[in-house]
């Protein structure tokens, strides 16, 4: 593959930066989900082990045990598969510590099998405990996995890093990574997701925290978010809120969670032989409430469509006939945040997105946010941005 490939996904990708305000990446088990991927507006197709299995109907902690040789496993379905059906980028899903492979060697192969570029995975980051320290011993580590970035990065492979912490953040960068991706552990949701709950206030947390050292130490580097809580487009602004975050990889979010509810649906419509109108089935899928997180994901959906009005979790209560108090608890285990602060953040995110695309008067864009009172708008930006809404404009907005 021609080494310019690397620069050119780089100016790509920034233009999509600047026109779309952000970028996809879709982890593909699939030609179906690369193809339709691709048509949906991703930006670039990651080629993962753990995609492999999720088509088989297993976790993506199957990519973690002996069940299949990770590198041979995607170099086989990413040819046959991936490639055929894609024209954007395709970066290969590179175990670098397969004790099997000498990695400058096999990544250069990467390269003539046409591949665009590489990412850490399966990624040690997210193993602990005893059995890291007990891996760590044999040599099995981190470090190999930021080498392997090194030397894609030096064959002129466009190189896709994930990190779970500010040190591993900083050696990435070192290695030459074009993207620095946070990643936020295993996708929650869906009957295979993960269970461990981390909270979407902690997870923009953390990415505020690891990605302020990314940018002083390269500003021109991508940073992107991968799995954990983040499974909607409305957690994907949540998290984008405030940050300089450049956008969002997913991989269950894109092929296991929408096949999961919408296969289990379509066949249970077909066995009902009266019940196939797909209206019907649309409008079950978007509002069956079968677990706490169904209420939380109303909540944020209800919030999107309707922050420029009068709202409360009184109301919001009333319509799911619920506890407020349980909601209220409800929301904030979830999300790491009260209901009120949560819209709050919303509402003056959102003006400053009118903002940026309008350049309407403020007491305008404070009414099209919900505040009709600018007074009270200007007192509740201050408190909780720490400068009026002119002088934070004037400060942190470019106008063109």
């Amino acid at each position: 593959m021609n080494p310019i490939v690397k620069e050119q996904i780089n100016e790509e990708l920034r233009k999509q930066i600047k026109i779309n305000r952000h970028i996809i990446g879709v982890a593909a088990g699939s030609g179906l989900t690369a193809k339709y991927a691709e048509e949906g507006g991703a930006d670039f197709i990651l080629a993962l082990s753990s995609g492999y299995f999720r088509q088989k109907g297993l976790s993506s902690l199957a990519a973690y045990l002996p069940f299949l040789n990770s590198n041979d496993t995607v170099m086989e379905f990413g040819l046959k598969e991936l490639l055929p059906r894609t024209k954007i980028p395709v970066i290969f899903g590179l175990m670098s510590t397969d004790p099997t492979k000498n990695m400058e060697k096999f990544i250069q192969q990467i390269k003539e099998e046409g591949f665009a570029g590489v990412n850490n995975y399966p990624t040690i980051g997210l193993v602990d405990g005893l059995y890291r320290e007990a891996l760590e011993e044999q040599g099995v580590s981190y470090t190999q996995e930021v080498k392997s970035i090194s030397i894609a990065n030096k064959l002129g492979l466009f190189t896709v890093a994930f990190v779970f912490n500010k040190e591993q953040a900083i050696q990435m960068v070192e290695a030459g990574a074009d993207v620095i991706c946070l990643h936020l552990g295993l996708t929650t949701g869906g009957k295979l997701g993960s269970k461990q709950i981390q909270s979407l206030q902690a997870a923009r947390s953390l990415a505020k925290e690891i990605f302020e050292v990314v940018t002083a130490k390269n500003p021109k580097v991508i940073k992107m978010i991968y799995g954990g809580p983040v499974n909607k487009p409305v957690d994907v602004q949540f998290i984008y809120d405030g940050t300089n975050i450049d956008g969002y990889i997913g991989g269950s979010v894109f092929e296991r969670i929408p096949a999961e509810q919408v296969v289990l649906q379509v066949t249970e419509s077909f066995k009902k032989t009266n019940d196939v109108k797909y209206e019907e089935l649309i409008e079950k899928i978007i509002s069956g409430f079968t677990t706490s997180d169904d209420y939380i994901d109303f909540i944020k959906r209800y919030v999107s469509l309707h922050y420029k009005d009068e709202i409360s979790l009184n109301e919001i209560s009333d319509i799911l006939h619920i506890s407020r108090s349980y909601l209220s608890t409800l929301f904030k285990k979830n999300v790491g945040v009260s209901f009120t602060d949560y819209l709050i953040e919303f509402r003056l995110n959102r003006a400053l997105e009118i903002y940026q695309e309008k350049k309407l008067p403020l007491t305008t864009i404070a009414e099209l946010v919900g505040y009709p009172n600018y007074s009270q708008f200007s007192k509740i930006f201050k408190k909780r941005k720490g400068m009026s809404p002119r002088e934070f404009i004037n400060t942190n907005i470019t106008t063109s």
